[in-house]
C-alpha cells in the first residue's frame, strides 16, 4: 500500500466472489456493468473469458473465481463486470455482486502479511479493516502478468497494449 494511501485514505468499491469480500480502488474503476454475453476467444489461459463489446471498444475479460482459484459460481442477476483501467488500457473483471463504496481512513489499511499467501500476494494492494470486516483491497494492474497481457495483445492485434 502506498503512503500516500495511507496518509490520505483511500475509497473502494467493495464485490464478493463466494464469501469473500475484495475492493478496488474507486479511481481505477470505469463502469460496472450487468452481465453480458462474452465472445470467447480460442486458446487463452482459463480465466480469459473472452471479449465484450463495450460502445465499439472489445474489451479484454477475465473471471476473477478462475484466478485466484475460488470455486466456480453461477452466472446470475447480481453478477457483473467491473470495467477498470490500468495502465491506460480497459480490462473486465466478473464478480459475483457489487455491494458497496467504502471508505478505508489511513489507520484502517495494512499491508498484505509477507509470507503467508507467497507469490499471490503480488493481487493484494492491503487490508481495509471496517468494524469486524476484513476486506482484500486488490490490485487490479496486477491481476495480469506480463506474459498474459502479451498473450492478449495478440490475440486482440487492434487495440492498444494492455500494459
Amino acid at each position: 500500500m502506498s503512503e500516500l494511501a495511507k496518509k490520505q485514505g483511500l475509497q473502494v468499491v467493495v464485490f464478493r466472489l463466494s464469501n469473500e469480500e475484495f475492493a478496488i480502488d474507486i479511481q481505477q474503476l470505469r463502469e460496472v456493468l450487468k452481465y453480458v454475453d462474452i465472445t470467447r476467444l480460442p486458446q487463452t489461459s482459463h480465466f480469459i473469458e473472452g471479449v465484450i463489446n463495450l460502445r465499439g471498444d472489445v474489451i479484454p475479460v477475465i473471471d476473477l473465481r478462475k484466478r485466484f482459484g475460488i470455486c466456480e459460481g453461477t452466472i446470475d442477476a447480481r453478477t457483473r463486470i467491473i470495467i477498470v483501467e490500468i495502465t491506460d488500457q480497459l480490462l473486465g473483471l466478473v464478480v459475483d455482486q457489487v455491494s458497496e463504496v467504502l471508505y478505508f481512513s489511513g489507520d484502517q489499511i495494512q499491508d498484505p502479511p509477507k509470507g503467508i499467501i507467497g507469490d499471490k500476494s503480488r493481487f493484494i494492494r492491503g487490508i481495509g479493516k471496517k468494524d469486524n470486516r476484513l476486506i482484500i483491497i486488490l490490485s487490479p494492474d496486477m491481476v495480469i502478468s506480463s506474459e498474459e497481457k502479451v498473450e492478449l495483445r495478440e490475440l486482440l492485434p487492434e487495440q492498444e497494449a494492455v500494459a
